[in-house]
């Protein structure tokens, strides 16, 4: 059976294409990825993007957002990556109404290497539900792990869709 080595150069050279200017030597085997997400929006046509405050205990305090029913929207993530590669980076989101899951996603990101800059990502347009019955409360959780299902956010959070936009409160 084959086993792959610190020495494999099919490896070496996907981590150096991958990291590109990172100094390898720096970014040893035993150094685990770290990413870090550093803003959560939701970007809407016609409108100003709602930036979600990411809380530390990883659940927002009563209602997160309110959503305008019918309304097409992407989410938009900023993260950074330090210390080593990271695989297979995945948001997933599920989402239910009165204790019935009614949605769910799992949108693979990508592989990232570590960098200064943030990445920025732009998930494909939904359209949030209408009608009558699609109005209401909601919870979900949303999480982004890696291959290695290491989880690098969690959060756990309540919100509503309505007839329209919410006002500034």
């Amino acid at each position: 059976m084959y086993t792959q080595g610190t020495d494999d150069e099919s490896l070496r050279k996907w981590k150096e294409q991958l990291l590109g200017n990172v100094d390898i030597n720096n970014v040893g085997e035993s150094l685990e990825p770290d990413v870090k997400i550093l803003s959560l929006s939701i970007v809407s046509p016609g409108r100003s993007d709602i930036i979600l405050p990411i809380p530390e205990s990883g659940k927002p305090e009563g209602r997160w957002f309110t959503l305008k029913e019918g309304c097409h929207y992407n989410l938009k993530f900023s993260f950074q990556v330090s210390h080593n590669i990271v695989a297979g980076l995945k948001y997933t989101n599920n989402v239910w109404k009165t204790g019935v899951r009614v949605y769910n996603i799992k949108e693979m990101l990508g592989t990232f290497s570590p960098q200064l800059e943030p990445y920025t990502y732009l998930t494909p347009e939904e359209t949030t539900p209408s009608g009558y019955f699609a109005r209401g409360s909601y919870s979900a959780k949303s999480r982004f792990v890696d291959d290695d299902n290491k989880c690098y956010l969690e959060i756990s959070y309540s919100f509503d869709i309505r007839k329209d936009w919410a006002t500034a409160e």
